[in-house]
C-alpha cells in the first residue's frame, strides 16, 4: 500500500485522512516501478507492506509488525521521521523516489 500526501508537519503520517491523498495497491510480487502523475509541489509517500492484507499497518507494543518506507528513505530514530527528512519536490517532467522497504520484527 502506498499513500501520497501534500500534508505538512506531523500531519503527514495521517495520510488517508487528507481529502486529496492518492493511493496505491498492488501486491508484493509486483512491486517494482509505480508510477504516479501529480502537479508539482510538496510531497510525502509512505509505504506499508500490508502482509496480512487488512488495510492498515498492524503493530505490537507500538513497533511496526509488517515492512514499512518512506519517500527519501528518511532515517528514523526513536519513532517516525521527521517531516523533514520525508517530504520532497516534484518539479515539472519527471521524478523519482526510490524506497527500500524496513522490517523491524
Amino acid at each position: 500500500m502506498m499513500c501520497l500526501t501534500r500534508r505538512s508537519q506531523k500531519q503527514f503520517l495521517k495520510c488517508a485522512d487528507d481529502p486529496s491523498h492518492v493511493t496505491k495497491v498492488l501486491k508484493a510480487s509486483a512491486a517494482g516501478r509505480v508510477d504516479f502523475r501529480l502537479p508539482p509541489g510538496e510531497y510525502s509517500l509512505l509505504l506499508v507492506h500490508d502482509e496480512n492484507g487488512n488495510g492498515r499497518m498492524d503493530k505490537m507494543m507500538g513497533m511496526p509488525r509488517e515492512g514499512f518506507g518512506f519517500s527519501r528513505n528518511a532515517p528514523l530514530h526513536m519513532g517516525p521521521p521527521r517531516y523533514e527528512d520525508v517530504h520532497f519536490t516534484v518539479a515539472p517532467g519527471r521524478n523519482s523516489q526510490a524506497i527500500k522497504v524496513r522490517y523491524m520484527l
